[in-house]
């Protein structure tokens, strides 16, 4: 943003480094920074030489306002590596008020010059800019401030010189950028089920739990926050650095793993229950992780004869959820029951290694049934062995390799794959394979007959100069997928798969993807295609290599395509050749999308931040992983070399009919359509599946096997941020007066010129009120107020939240506009019960 060169205070003065670093008061003898490299340094202002210095200073004050428009100047003083004791502040200071001094007291040197604050700085630039007219000919104007043009769009991509573009750290670190989304997805679903146990435990003995763990959801919030440090999640800190983040969140996680497990018992079970509910769960989370750096793993379940394994899920979105979920057996022969003991149709499918070895079954299967879930809530489910039910069927494996041998996993039917291509399909796609690289080639819809190319390729940028934070690559990337390697089809009733281990020049190849389809039953999860990258950048073979996945469709996008910021907003992209390969690179942290003119969209949604392109005409790229050797000179002093294995997972989304755009749309920011929220929402908000240490015997039963919070599904386009209780130590002793809980909800912006319900089954969508007070099935809501945020500001002219329907304390509507995000405090009470 500043005009020259840096932001330090040898580049912000004016135009002259080598004057302007006279005017670093740190630099003079007696503190630790170096002298200026201009070899001219700064002297302490005295009487003597006061009326030189200041006129030197003024000087290039007044070139650098020839830059302005305005009288009024900016000039920093210092960087983010200064101000380390009082001696440096304060010989900074008494310099520059000899120095102001002088230039204030002389009228013709037609200057006033005063210390600041940016508010002070846009203050004065706001009285002046009000007293003159700074406006020019046919410019679009600032609406905000009269006589400024305005600027649309964010700073995406950095370059601070020569082809220096900062597109690199979109990706560097891509295995703590997914923790990092793990984290935040794992303590908002802990916080809301410590809601919960707070709202129906009250004064009963299990109001402890939560209270007992606050420190550590506390230390889990103060860790997922310093992650979001500019060199934490960007991947832009030293390894030891990198170290102590990833023990962090690990630890946190762990333990808000532990919390979960026993708030769900605790909803589960009986809130009379008087035994301590600080001791160890009998649940366990389905996924664990061993150490920091590590993937997680499935818990392998044992069921032996006649006994059975339960299964809770919990659901952490506001909508009733059917999804097809998975856990790992290491017995094929298993049923699944639901909670009320009927049996469930389910599918095995075998488990295949991600690096090719000498046997591609890991001897482990993937058990997948149809699970349905209540909105924020809990359902439970058992796997059985030797029950009077249908065991889970078996799913049909064709496989294609070129030269290895292919043993075939017990109990399933094997067949070779024979052609050059294959296809795949389920109610809503056709999905088809080049069988010897196996690689997506394209997608047919059956509901409207069309066929959308959609050719994979995986590839390699071969980089000098890239670093952490810069992309500079060596020309275009090259494919690295060869004849030859695994490509193994399992299909079954409710999932198919295409597990594909690619040959490359490499003896290790640096990766091994599926694509999975599902038979659902009209679910979102049928719309979708799911693609799951294993990447194994490690080994000095991959030194200044970065990885990208690209996907080829036939739509004609014009090299323009829109990615996410944060999750919240889209933003338009396009790529221009005047720049760089690296400069039209930019941020997705969750979504992008490339789209035609007649409303044909294609979306890739991810599970994590990493960077994305659109070179060509039809293209999205995306970058996977980075490993180079090189410091890149932004400061951080080392390469990056600590890649570990890893998977990427992508949901790809194939939509037409949204926004038929006009003619004149070169500017429009296009949104996600409703259905595409809901995909994002299922990916980034999964379920968290909890199994019992136990076994059960066969007449088993839960206390509880469901728990069903809400009312009703909240509309499509809502999304509860968060429900959590601020200050939980405090909750026992809380004054009924201060409301104790605080939810926070958000109203999505979407693309309503796709067909509104998007093919979903949404209950209620739009412009309809929330009512707090109807949310909750057996929890009473009082006492709302609306709040700040930060909920620590309650004055509702300050809020400016949208005039609502009625008064919100009275009657409970909450209207909330698209894209905006409001806060309300309130209170949750369990329905009264006899021995209180």
């Amino acid at each position: 943003m500043m005009p020259f060169y840096s932001y330090d205070i040898p580049h912000t003065c004016g135009p002259e480094p080598a004057v302007c670093c006279q005017f670093d008061f740190a630099r003079m003898r007696g503190f630790s920074y170096e002298s200026c490299p201009w070899r001219f340094d700064p002297v302490e202002t005295d009487s003597n030489n006061v009326q030189e210095r200041a006129t030197k200073l003024l000087d290039q004050y007044r070139k650098k306002s020839t830059l302005y428009r305005t009288n009024t100047l900016l000039i920093p003083l210092g960087d983010d590596f200064r101000y380390v004791n009082t001696e440096e502040a304060e010989a900074q200071f008494r310099n520059y008020e000899k120095l102001f001094d002088y230039i204030n007291s002389n009228p013709h040197l037609n200057a006033e010059i005063q210390f600041g604050t940016l508010e002070d700085y846009f203050s004065t630039l706001r009285d002046e800019a009000e007293k003159i007219n700074y406006s020019r000919p046919g410019e679009v104007g600032s609406v905000e401030l009269q006589g400024f043009p305005t600027l649309s769009g964010d700073f995406f991509t950095y370059a601070d010189r020569n082809q220096d573009y900062w597109s690199g750290y979109y990706v560097s670190r891509p295995f703590f950028k997914a923790v990092d989304r793990v984290l935040e997805q794992t303590l908002r679903a802990s916080e809301i089920l410590s809601s919960f146990v707070l709202g129906y435990c009250q004064r009963f003995q299990c109001a402890k739990l939560p209270i007992s763990f606050s420190h550590k959801l506390t230390a889990a919030r103060r860790n997922l926050a310093l992650f979001q440090h500019h060199d934490g999640v960007t991947g832009t800190a030293k390894d030891h650095v990198v170290v102590d983040y990833g023990t962090r969140m690990h630890t946190s996680l762990q333990d808000l793993q532990l919390f979960m497990s026993r708030a769900v018992e605790v909803l589960l079970g009986d809130f009379h229950d008087r035994s301590d509910p600080t001791i160890l769960s009998h649940f366990e989370p389905v996924q664990e992780r061993s150490k920091f750096d590590v993937q997680p793993v499935h818990r392998v379940l044992k069921p032996h004869e006649g006994k059975a394994h339960s299964v809770v899920l919990f659901n952490p979105l506001e909508q009733t959820r059917n999804e097809i979920v998975m856990i790992v057996v290491s017995n094929p022969d298993v049923s699944v029951l639901n909670s009320s003991g009927s049996c469930l149709k389910s599918q095995i499918s075998p488990e295949w290694q991600y690096v090719s070895g000498e046997k591609i079954s890991t001897g482990r299967h993937r058990l997948y049934w149809r699970a349905s879930v209540p909105a924020l809530g809990l359902e439970t489910y058992y796997v059985a062995t030797g029950q009077d039910c249908e065991k889970a069927a078996p799913a049909a494996v064709k496989a294609f390799t070129a030269s290895q041998e292919f043993s075939c996993p017990e109990p399933y039917q094997c067949s070779n794959l024979e052609g050059k291509t294959v296809e795949m399909k389920n109610s809503y796609h056709t999905l088809s394979f080049d069988v010897s690289h196996g690689l997506l080639q394209k997608v047919t819809r059956h509901k409207h007959g069309e066929q959308t190319e959609i050719g994979e390729e995986i590839a390699m940028y071969s980089s000098r100069g890239s670093g952490a934070y810069l992309f500079k690559p060596i020309g275009e990337a090259q494919p690295i997928v060869k004849e030859g390697g695994y490509f193994i089809l399992t299909e079954g009733p409710l999932v198919q798969e295409a597990h594909s281990l690619p040959k490359s020049e490499w003896d290790k190849s640096p990766l091994s993807h599926s694509t999975r389809i599902y038979s659902c039953g009209d679910s979102i999860q049928d719309m979708l295609i799911e693609k799951e990258y294993h990447v194994e950048l490690v080994g000095r073979a991959f030194d200044d290599r970065e990885l990208i996945v690209r996907y080829k469709t036939g739509i004609d996008n014009q090299r323009v395509f829109y990615s996410d910021l944060n999750g919240f907003q889209m933003s338009r992209r396009q790529t221009y050749d005047k720049i760089p390969l690296q400069g039209n690179y930019y941020p997705m942290p969750s979504l992008a999308f490339l789209q035609d003119s007649l409303g044909s969209r294609f979306s890739v949604h991810s599970k994590q931040s990493l960077g994305a392109a659109s070179l060509k005409n039809g293209w999205l790229e995306i970058m996977l992983d980075r490993r180079l050797v090189r410091d890149d000179g932004r400061g951080l002093g080392q390469g990056v070399m600590d890649n570990r294995p890893m998977n990427v997972i992508f949901h790809l989304l194939r939509e037409s009919n949204v926004s038929a755009l006009p003619k004149s749309h070169s500017l429009l920011t296009l949104q996600p359509s409703i259905l595409s929220h809901q995909v994002g929402a299922h990916l980034n908000y999964p379920m968290h599946a909890f199994v019992s240490k136990k076994l059960l015997e066969k007449s088993f039963k839960l206390a509880q096997q469901t728990f069903a919070p809400l009312a009703t599904s909240l509309p499509c386009d809502v999304h509860v941020v968060n429900l959590k209780v601020p200050q939980p130590l405090k909750f026992p002793h809380a004054e009924a007066a201060e409301p104790r809980f605080a939810m926070l909800l958000q109203r999505r912006g979407w693309d309503a010129s796709y067909c509104k319900r998007g093919a979903l089954q949404c209950t209620s969508i739009g412009e309809e009120p929330v009512n707090l007070f109807d949310m909750f099935k057996d929890l009473s809501v009082l006492n709302v107020k609306a709040t700040s945020l930060n909920l620590l500001n309650d004055d509702p002219e300050m809020l400016g939240y949208l005039e609502q329907l009625g008064d919100v304390a009275q009657e409970g509507n909450v209207l909330i506009s698209p894209m905006e995000i409001q806060a309300y405090r309130l209170d949750l009470q369990p329905p009264s019960s006899p021995e209180e």
